[in-house]
């Protein structure tokens, strides 16, 4: 009967044990994909850069339901602007007032969300846009398409990254997720998703992230907009680690 006592405690030790090591696992896990509002901004984004209005109410309606606020997901459809153009942004703005007003008739109330703060009285748009891309593409960018075209120069640093990434009510890492989803569900821009897949980097997304949002791709929006990006993302990293190397 003695034994029996004293082993009881060693097995209970051993299940704690183990229970524990599946919770880190699982953990460890969890950090290596992307969670439900990181896969919501996929899909939201893919749906949106190409039109896709009967597909993109429901994303959004699970978007809404798996975390995100209203405004991350206005802040979303607004930045797409500058990928996708203003009629498919527009488009998916109209799609999300019906969800919203539809909810609404359900009696849900999806939290608002954090505003866009004032930007810095001591900066101008194109010195903080500056800065932005700097910092995100890990090197001032220059080239000779900006001295061929400088306008584009002027308005990809005080527009795109002063105006818009400037707005502090989306992370980058939420942002770089929907312009990499974006560019993945559009034609022609694979030199612009390969680059966006190492911006995405830069903001601190892994490569298992990655490959997550290519899953999320095969699965939800298509097999073969999910090869493309596959092959892109291998060019992507071998591309940062010659960089690395050479470093």
């Amino acid at each position: 009967m003695n034994r029996k006592i004293n082993v009881f405690p060693a097995i209970m030790l051993a299940a704690l044990c183990c229970f524990s090591t599946i919770s880190e696992a699982q953990n460890m896990d969890n950090n290596l994909v992307l969670n439900a509002k990181q896969q919501g901004i996929v899909t939201i984004a893919a749906f949106t850069a190409n039109g896709d209005m009967e597909r993109l109410k429901p994303a959004l309606h699970e978007g809404l339901d798996a975390g995100l606020t209203v405004n991350e997901i206005k802040e979303i459809l607004v930045q797409l602007y500058a990928y996708t153009g203003f009629p498919r942004s527009l488009n998916a703005i109209n799609a999300f007032m019906g969800v919203m007003e539809e909810r609404g008739r359900k009696g849900i109330r999806d939290k608002a969300g954090e505003e866009a703060s004032p930007f810095p009285a001591t900066k101008s748009s194109m010195e903080l846009g500056t800065e932005i891309q700097t910092r995100l593409v890990g090197k001032p960018v220059t080239g000779a398409i900006y001295t061929f075209a400088p306008a584009i120069d002027r308005f990809l640093k005080g527009h795109l990254f002063g105006d818009i990434f400037g707005r502090d009510n989306l992370d980058f890492q939420s942002r770089e997720l929907a312009t990499i989803s974006a560019l993945a569900n559009m034609k022609g821009v694979d030199p612009q998703l390969q680059a966006h897949f190492v911006v995405g980097f830069n903001t601190g997304l892994t490569e298992a992230q990655m490959r997550s949002l290519i899953t999320v791709f095969k699965v939800r929006v298509g097999e073969k907009e999910a090869e493309n990006a596959n092959d892109l993302l291998g060019k992507a990293l071998s591309s940062r680690a010659k960089e690395r190397s050479l470093k």
